[in-house]
């Protein structure tokens, strides 16, 4: 999904270089979401733990919020 597919090319290039081993976990996790899914948590429609309760974690919080900066 080309949304998704910008809002991922924004995240690396801001925080790319600097991801620590925790959240690129984190960020394994969600890309094993739906396009829909990951969307659909990029724009808040819904929470981690509506998806997956496995995804309620702080890690994967902290990485859906770098997904949202936008500065």
């Amino acid at each position: 999904m080309l949304e998704n597919d910008l809002i991922l090319e924004r995240f690396f290039a801001r925080h790319g270089g600097t991801l620590t081993v925790r959240q690129a976990d984190a960020l394994n996790a969600l890309m094993e979401l739906s396009d829909n899914e990951l969307l659909d948590l990029h724009l808040g429609r819904c929470s981690p733990s509506q998806i997956d309760t496995a995804l309620d974690r702080d890690d994967v919080i902290e990485v859906l919020g770098l997904l949202k900066d936008k500065h």
